[in-house]
């Protein structure tokens, strides 16, 4: 749980796209530094260059006077930057959901039948459970998903809604940054999760989310 919280506080700095290094390869001028999400310390962060596309190679006569590389990169269109943000707004809230499927199992379950004969006080928590899980129940987790992803079926719930005034753009800025957060915490969950799978007790706990200890009445 070390990690997590480690992790955690490099999330608070994490943002979602950011120039490549500026060098030989690159004359592009920035256009989304003063969107949403850039905050300090790290800035605008694109370490894939997913923010940038080639156009293709200049003449050498040029790159002679201009002394830069020979790809020619420009700034990906809006539209292509929304959707990016769209994806990472999807993926954070996905991770959101897995963080909180793998701590609410492990002191409560709904005792629902997944499939016949099959209830989810017999599945086991995190990746134990894949084996443990019947073909239908995977229909069903599949499907749902499936469902939800492409026809957007939860839609759009106008019940719950604050009134965010002027606060908006602050509270879209705490939802990805809280996503942000999910997604590391999600893959240093399943990292010690799975290695606990491979090598049982490796870590000299008997419980996975050692960090929290009152959850289990401890």
């Amino acid at each position: 749980m070390m990690k997590i919280a480690t992790l955690a506080a490099l999330a608070g700095s994490a943002t979602a796209f950011a120039p490549v290094q500026q060098g030989r390869a690159s004359t592009a001028v920035l256009g989304f530094e003063n969107e949403l999400g850039v905050i300090a310390p790290t800035g605008f962060f694109d370490p894939l260059g997913l923010s940038k596309v080639c156009f293709g190679f200049r003449m050498a006569s040029l790159e002679a006077k201009r002394g830069d590389g020979l790809l020619e990169f420009g700034n990906i269109s809006k539209e292509k930057f929304d959707e990016y943000r769209t994806a990472e707004l999807k993926h954070g809230r996905a991770a959101m959901l897995a963080v909180l499927g793998y701590i609410a199992p492990e002191t409560y379950r709904f005792g629902f039948d997944i499939a016949p004969g099959v209830s989810t006080y017999d599945i086991p928590n995190g990746v134990a459970a894949i084996d443990y899980i019947p073909a239908l129940g995977w229909a069903q987790i599949i499907f749902l998903i499936g469902a939800v992803d492409y026809w957007g079926v939860l839609g759009d719930f106008s019940f719950g809604k604050p009134d965010l005034g002027d606060k908006e753009d602050e509270r879209k800025l705490q939802e990805l940054q809280h996503g942000r957060l999910a997604m590391l915490a999600f893959l240093e969950l399943l990292r010690h999760d799975s290695q606990n799978f491979v090598s049982p007790g490796f870590d000299g706990y008997d419980k996975m989310i050692t960090g929290l200890p009152f959850m289990y009445g401890n």
